[in-house]
């Protein structure tokens, strides 16, 4: 089995109006991805993610070009099943023969970012692929599934003091959600106003629901530690992204000083940064995002140094389908896993790009039984909002 074709789109859907949102990203109107095809040469075809823009939202024309121009020629040919092989021979670049050879990395000086981005959407497809092949679902692949079913908490949280705590009473009522995620930082301005916000929630959910809250990177390490003094008495799920992803020793500092766990990750790709975070004891749980981290090979790399250290793996999962049912496959494999992100803003990636119903129940969302990722891309809505670039 030979790969025979690669190929990106820029898919970019819009979002109804009444079903925007807006936060520190702004105003978000469309959902926003890069969708790869890979097809072999007995006609299998598996399709992964990549991101690389920040709240779902942004131009994706340079990462599109760089899987189809760069990553597509050296692809042809090549064995599909050959999935952690072909990994570092993107990541090393020209010298991924030595790199081999002697038995450590040697990446290419653009080993981050857009480079790691397609690896991932190309990553996700080749599991794809071999689920395909060997008509068994990927979490069969990565060890085994813990469960049929995996915990999830709704994901969203934008509304102002008066109305946030019946926007998240509503998520709880629309998939029996036991745990809820509301947005902080920057969009508040002052971290009081913040606090205000997540104390508001808190009486209107009650105690029995988790309550988790995400400042997008957007406090300094001060107005960090003092928001989490005004809301230390919340009982916080976590304290998701308080700093910048570049400031590791502020995430530190912010952490030795929190009295809930710090969650990070969705900002960083590969193993080596999340060994970073793991060793300064930057953060509690590892939330890598399959679309950007490095796919799911590198993502259960990630998995792996989350439980050597005692930590959580909750990835992220804001994104489209493929991302999404990665993140699935990962969780029921990975013994750090425990729950999945679960968006209540506005997603046609996921709901709307394939032929599959995505829903959660009593919450919780099913594990896909079906041959490699579980889903089937609906070609109409791909062709309709698909951009070549």
């Amino acid at each position: 089995m030979r790969i025979k074709a690669v190929h990106a789109w820029w898919v970019r859907i819009p979002i109804e109006v009444n079903d925007q949102h807006r936060s520190d990203f702004g105003q978000l109107q469309t959902f926003d991805a890069a969708i790869a095809r890979v097809e072999t040469d007995d006609g299998l075809v598996g399709w992964g993610e990549g991101k690389n823009a920040a709240g779902s939202a942004g131009d994706y024309r340079a990462l599109v070009h760089l899987i189809n121009h760069e990553f597509a020629p050296q692809l042809i040919g090549r064995d599909p099943r050959d999935i952690a092989v072909i990994w570092e021979m993107l990541y090393n670049g020209v010298r991924h023969e030595i790199a081999a050879k002697s038995g450590h990395a040697m990446p290419q000086i653009a080993r981050r970012g857009l480079t790691v981005a397609a690896i991932s959407a190309i990553d996700i497809a080749l599991w794809d692929i071999l689920g395909k092949s060997l008509d068994q679902p990927v979490w069969r692949l990565l060890g085994g599934r813990k469960a049929e079913r995996v915990r999830a908490y709704a994901s969203g949280g934008w509304a102002g003091v008066d109305e946030i705590g019946a926007q998240l009473s509503s998520y709880i009522e629309r998939g029996g959600f036991r745990a809820v995620k509301m947005r902080v930082g920057a969009m508040d301005g002052a971290p009081h106003v913040s606090a205000a916000r997540v104390r508001a929630a808190r009486a209107a959910i009650g105690p029995d629901v988790e309550l988790m809250v995400d400042a997008h990177g957007t406090y300094t390490v001060a107005d960090a530690k003092r928001f989490m003094q005004m809301v230390a008495d919340c009982d916080l799920a976590w304290f998701e992204e308080p700093v910048t992803a570049d400031d590791k020793i502020g995430m530190a500092e912010v952490r030795a000083a929190a009295p809930m766990p710090i969650a990070a990750g969705e900002s960083e790709a590969t193993r080596f940064s999340f060994r970073e975070l793991a060793v300064r004891r930057a953060a509690d749980i590892f939330q890598p995002d399959p679309a950007f981290c490095g796919g799911i090979t590198e993502a259960m790399r990630i998995g792996a140094l989350a439980s050597a250290f005692n930590l959580r793996f909750a990835p992220h999962l804001w994104a489209g389908a493929p991302c999404f049912f990665a993140g699935l496959h990962l969780c029921a494999a990975l013994p750090a896993a425990y729950t999945v992100e679960y968006s209540l803003g506005a997603n046609p990636m996921i709901h709307k790009l394939i032929d599959e119903t995505v829903c959660a129940s009593d919450g919780m969302v099913a594990i896909p039984d079906e041959p490699g990722l579980g889903f089937t891309i609906s070609q109409a809505f791909l062709k309709e909002h698909a951009q070549e670039v």
